[in-house]
């Protein structure tokens, strides 16, 4: 009831100063006005206004909304610790792609000489050799 007595007490005081601004030839920013101080009453009859005390009021409803913020708060910490990884297995390793293929070679790492770079180039053929038997054997398994 208090509520109610509010909001007709705000629309009256709008479409009052409504009328002082039209007096002034201001007749848009006075629509305006009008329009924003009916909002009130319209909620009053429309029934918002009972609807929202009700809710306000109502201890079991604020247990609610507190239950809906644990529920919600849980939910995120969940996904936090999925995504960073701590809720995994600790006895338990990722597996590998292809278990089948070589791991690739990277030569013989002798150094950077000049000499060493004429008698490397035949060894470099071979190791692309490998590289593309990796690639195919990777293929063939996902049957490409």
């Amino acid at each position: 009831m208090l509520a109610e007595t509010i909001c007709s007490a705000v629309s009256a005081a709008g479409l009052g100063i409504a009328a002082l601004t039209a007096y002034r030839k201001r007749f848009l920013a006075a629509t305006r006005i009008a329009a924003y101080s009916l909002v009130p009453v319209a909620l009053v009859m429309t029934g918002v206004v009972q609807w929202v005390s009700g809710i306000v009021f109502k201890p079991t409803v604020w247990i609610g909304f507190g239950l809906l913020g644990v529920a919600w708060l849980l939910f995120l910490t969940t996904r936090a610790v999925e995504r960073r990884g701590l809720g995994k297995k600790a006895g338990r390793t990722p597996e590998a792609v292809a278990p089948a293929a070589s791991a690739p070679s990277l030569g013989a790492g002798t150094g950077s000489r000049p000499q060493d770079a004429g008698s490397r180039k035949p060894a470099a053929a071979a190791d692309a050799g490998e590289d593309f038997s990796d690639i195919e054997a990777i293929l063939k398994k996902h049957g490409i």
